[in-house]
């Protein structure tokens, strides 16, 4: 069936999209535990960049397993398959001209590897939302972490199944020192070159 597939070129590429638009497109990774911010600073990052007339999009974990992810579980194999399938979007949506933001768990290095090579390492910003697991328990903003503990949840990240920190993320954000407003104005300066 591949013999089948062929790739048709279309006569507007990435480089117009980008000229048109204005700025550069690429992919911003918040990766972190359930719990640790990701999502509320992407949030805050995305409002920053559009005041500035940037052309966003942001792909949230929840949102994307209602959808399009959710016949995965959270089993190894299926979370690996979760990233996959959203580095290939995000990948779209770089080629697309826009800057996407996307706030997913991503507890594996192969997997955040493997996004860096389908959007490419010059496109690819990974950050890493650094809270404990202490603190990430104590807000339990969806009441998972309880659910985990008790043995309602299974491959829990943090709790029954693991968490590889990025070993030199782009930008590292501590939540439990620096504030949302701070965190995103930090990675929105980080960006300013980029852009």
């Amino acid at each position: 069936m591949k013999d089948n597939i062929i790739s048709h070129n279309y006569q507007i590429s990435i480089d117009d999209r980008r000229k048109k638009n204005g700025h550069n497109s690429f992919l911003l990774w918040f990766t972190g535990l359930s719990g640790s911010g990701k999502s509320t600073i992407a949030n805050v990052v995305e409002q920053k960049l559009f005041q500035q007339d940037i052309k966003t999009y942001t792909l949230d974990g929840d949102n994307i397993r209602k959808g399009i992810n959710k016949d995965l579980t959270f089993s190894p194999h299926d979370r690996t398959e979760n990233i996959r399938r959203i580095a290939e979007i995000a990948n779209l949506m770089v080629d697309a001209g826009l800057v996407t933001l996307a706030a997913f768990v991503s507890p594996y290095k192969k997997d955040r590897d493997n996004i860096r090579s389908i959007v490419k390492d010059v496109n690819f910003v990974e950050i890493y939302i650094n809270t404990s697991i202490e603190e990430c328990e104590r807000r339990d903003v969806k009441g998972l972490y309880k659910k985990a503990r008790a043995g309602e949840i299974k491959n829990m990240t943090g709790i029954s199944a693991p968490y590889e920190a990025p070993e030199s993320p782009d930008i590292e954000i501590k939540t439990e020192n620096e504030s949302v407003e701070s965190a995103a104005q930090r990675i929105v300066d980080f960006l300013t070159l980029k852009i």
